[in-house]
C-alpha cells in the first residue's frame, strides 16, 4: 500500500514504531484482523483525511464539493476509490480469525462509510463467512448464477486456434478430415471441464501432449477422447468437506440424493422428496458450502460447484465411505410415488397447473420413471408390495390415465421378475396393451408403450414359449425401429431389441435369416456409437449371435469376430474388480478353445492357459472345492 500510495507510510511507520509486535509472525497477541486496522484502515484514513480533508466519519457529514476537489492531492484517487483483493479467503484454515477479519472490516466500513476504499473477497462463501456477510452494505454476487460455460467455450476455442497455427499435426489433419475439434466434441468437452478454467487449461495442455513430454507418439487428435475422462483431481477436497456433515442426521440419504437426481431441487424440494423437515437439509448443506451450492433462498436449486463431485460421489472406488449406491434409486422412486400420491389427494390442479406443483411433486412426474428404471435389479421383495399399492391408489385417484398405468405395469413386471408369478406377468402385458391402445400412431409416447409391451411380451415367451407372443414382440419392436431412424440418439437401442427378438426365433425356427437379420442389427448398433450403456449390451448380443453362426456355419470368421467384440467386453465394459468380468472371462475362454479346436494355434493354448488362470482366482473358494 506504502508503494501505490506514498501519503500512507508514515502513518504505517508510526504504528510500526508503536507496536513492533505486528510485524512479528510469531506473536499469538496480534490477530490478522489487528494487523489489518493498524497497518492498513487506519493509514489508509489517516492519509485520505490528511490529504484531502474529507471527513469519512459518517457522524461528521458528508464531504464537501470542495474537499473532494482536493482529493487531487492524493493523485491515484482521481480515478477512483481504491480496491483491496482478497482471493482464497476460504482456503485459510483458521476460522475464528477468518471472523475476526471480516468483522473488522465491516466494523471499520460502517465507521467510515464515505472512505474511498473497497474490497473485492473472491471467495467460496462456506458457512463461516457467509454469516458474517450477509449483511447490509455487503454485496454478494453469486457467480454459479453466472454460466461460465459460453466462457470456457471462448476460453478453448482460442486455444486451439491458437494451437492450430503452431502445430502442424493438426493443420494436416483438418486439411484432410475437415474441422477439429468438431463441434459436438466441444460440447463435450465444455460440459467435463464443468466451468473450471484450472481444469480446463490442464485438459487442453494433456490433448497438446505439453504434459506428456517427448515419449508420447499419441497425437492431440488421439489424446482427445482420453481427455474426456480426466479426474480433475478434487477428491481429496470433496472428501474433506464431506466429512463435516457425516456425523449428522440423514447425510447419506441427502448427499445421496443430490448426487443421483435427474434435475436439482432446492432444499425444500430436497426435504419433501426424502420426507424429512427442511432445516434437516439446511444444517447438513450448510457445512458443504465449499463444494456445494447452497442458495439463500428456497426458489434456488441446489447445485454443484463442479460436475466432478457426482462422479466422485458415484464411484465406490472413490468415494468410499460417501458412495451414492445405485440401490438409492429405489428409494427416491417410492419416495416419488408417495409424492404424487400426495399431490393427487390434493387435488388435480396442483398437479396440471405447473404453478401450483411443489418441486418434489414436479420432480416425481417427470422422473420417477428414470429412478425405477436405474433400480430395477436393486429392489427387494418387501419393497415391490407397498410400490404396487402407491400406484394402485394413485391410479384409483385418476383411472384411466395412461401414465399411471404405465407405472403400476412397469412395478408389476419386475414383481413378476422376483416371484415367478405368471399372473403378475399377466397383468403387466394387460396394463402396458391398455397404454399402448390409448396412444394413436400420433402420440410422441407411442414409441415408449411399443417398448415395454414388447419386453414384457418376450418376458412371457421366455415363461411360455408362446409363438404368438414372440411374432407380436417383433411386429412391436419393427414399429419402434420405424420412430427412430437414423440419426435419432436411441437408434441402437431399437435395432438391439429388435436383433435380440430375431435372435429368439431363430432358436426357435432354426430360420438362419433371422440370424443374419440380427447379426446384421447389432452391427449397425454398434456402428452408431451408442452410450456406454448401449454399447455394452451391442457388444454382447452381437458376440453371442456370432457364436451361434460359427456353430451353424463352422466359418472361422464369425468365431474370429466373436472373439474380437468379447475381448473388447473385457476390455471397456468389464475391468478387473467388475462382476460380470468371471463370466466374461469363461465365455472367451470357450470361445479361444474352439479357434483352438479349429486351427490348433499353438499361442492359443497360453490364451486359454491365462483366461483359466484369472478366473479361478476371481471364483468363490466354494466353487473351487
Amino acid at each position: 500500500m506504502a508503494a501505490v500510495i506514498p501519503e500512507t507510510e508514515p502513518f504505517i511507520r508510526d504504528a510500526v514504531k508503536t507496536k513492533p509486535a505486528l510485524l512479528r509472525q510469531d506473536e499469538a497477541g496480534v490477530s490478522l484482523g489487528s494487523r489489518m486496522r493498524y497497518l492498513v484502515y487506519a493509514p489508509f484514513r489517516a492519509a485520505v483525511q490528511r490529504g484531502t480533508g474529507v471527513r469519512t466519519s459518517a457522524s461528521l457529514g458528508a464531504a464537501s464539493e470542495e474537499t473532494v476537489q482536493r482529493a487531487t492531492r492524493i493523485p491515484a484517487l482521481a480515478r477512483g476509490p481504491f480496491l483491496i483483493v482478497l482471493d482464497g479467503l476460504d482456503e485459510c484454515d483458521n476460522k475464528d480469525e477468518v471472523q475476526e477479519l471480516v468483522d473488522g472490516m465491516l466494523a471499520f466500513f460502517s465507521d467510515n462509510p464515505f472512505i474511498p476504499l473497497r474490497v473485492f473477497i473472491a471467495s467460496r462463501v462456506e458457512q463461516h463467512i457467509q454469516s458474517h456477510l450477509n449483511v447490509p452494505g455487503v454485496c454478494l454476487d453469486n457467480l454459479v448464477d453466472h454460466c461460465s460455460d459460453d466462457d470456457i467455450a471462448t476460453f478453448l476455442d482460442v486455444l486451439f486456434k491458437n494451437e492450430m497455427k503452431r502445430n502442424p499435426v493438426i493443420r494436416a489433419y483438418i486439411l484432410e478430415y475437415g474441422e477439429w475439434p468438431r463441434p459436438k466434441q466441444r460440447r463435450k468437452l465444455v460440459q467435463h471441464i464443468g466451468g473450471s478454467f484450472i481444469f480446463a487449461s490442464t485438459v487442453f495442455k494433456f490433448i497438446m501432449g505439453s504434459t506428456a513430454g517427448g515419449s508420447s507418439s499419441a497425437t492431440p487428435m488421439d489424446r482427445l477422447p482420453l481427455a474426456l475422462k480426466m479426474n480433475p483431481g478434487l477428491d481429496g477436497l470433496y472428501a474433506q468437506t464431506l466429512a463435516r456433515s457425516q456425523h449428522l442426521p440423514h447425510f447419506s440419504h441427502i448427499i445421496s440424493t443430490i448426487a443421483l437426481l435427474e434435475a436439482p431441487l432446492p432444499t425444500s424440494g430436497i426435504a419433501e422428496l426424502l420426507g424429512i423437515c427442511t432445516y434437516k437439509v439446511v444444517n447438513v448443506l450448510v457445512n458443504l458450502q465449499a463444494i456445494i451450492q447452497v442458495p439463500g433462498t428456497d426458489d434456488i436449486p441446489v447445485t454443484l460447484f463442479h460436475t466432478s463431485l457426482r462422479d466422485f460421489l458415484s464411484s465406490q472406488r472413490r468415494s468410499g465411505r460417501f458412495f451414492a449406491h445405485p440401490r438409492e434409486h429405489v428409494r427416491l422412486f417410492l419416495r416419488c410415488l408417495q409424492c404424487e400420491l400426495v399431490h393427487r389427494q390434493h387435488g388435480a390442479g396442483s398437479l396440471t397447473n405447473p404453478s401450483e406443483r411443489k418441486p418434489a411433486a414436479a420432480y416425481a412426474l417427470v422422473y420417477s420413471v428414470t429412478h425405477l428404471n436405474q433400480g430395477r435389479s436393486l429392489f427387494k421383495s418387501a419393497e415391490l408390495h407397498p410400490a404396487i399399492q402407491l400406484c394402485r391408489e394413485t391410479l384409483e385417484l385418476c383411472p384411466g390415465a395412461p401414465e399411471l398405468i404405465e407405472s403400476l405395469a412397469r412395478v408389476t413386471l419386475i414383481h413378476a421378475g422376483h416371484t415367478g408369478s405368471l399372473l403378475d406377468l399377466e397383468e403387466a402385458v394387460s396394463l402396458y396393451r391398455e397404454v399402448l391402445e390409448s396412444r394413436p400412431s400420433s402420440d410422441p409416447d407411442r414409441l415408449s408403450s411399443l417398448n415395454d409391451l414388447g419386453h414384457a411380451l418376450q418376458d412371457r415367451y421366455q415363461r411360455t414359449r408362446s409363438a404368438a407372443d414372440l411374432e407380436e414382440t417383433i411386429s412391436l419392436h419393427r414399429e419402434a425401429l420405424e420412430l427412430r431412424p437414423s440419426p435419432h440418439p436411441d437408434r441402437s437401442s431399437s435395432l438391439n431389441n429388435l436383433g435380440c427378438a430375431l435372435r429368439d426365433r431363430y432358436q426357435r425356427t432354426g430360420t438362419v435369416a433371422d440370424l443374419e437379420a440380427a447379426i446384421s442389427l447389432h452391427r449397425e448398433a454398434l456402428e452408431l456409437q451408442p452410450s456406454y450403456l448401449y454399447h455394452e449390451w451391442s457388444l454382447r448380443s452381437l458376440a453371442i449371435a456370432l457364436h451361434d453362426r460359427y456353430e451353424l456355419s463352422h466359418k472361422l470368421p464369425y468365431l474370429q469376430e466373436a472373439i474380437f467384440r468379447c475381448e473388447e467386453l473385457l476390455t471397456s465394459h468389464y475391468p478387473i474388480g467388475h462382476q460380470h468380468r468371471l463370466k466374461a472371462l469363461n465365455g472367451l475362454a470357450s470361445l479361444i478353445q474352439k479357434r483352438f479346436a479349429a486351427t490348433r494355434q499353438a499361442e492359443d493354448v497360453t490364451y486359454i492357459a491365462r483366461l483359466k488362470a484369472e478366473a479361478h482366482q476371481l471364483t468363490p473358494f466354494t466353487n473351487k472345492t
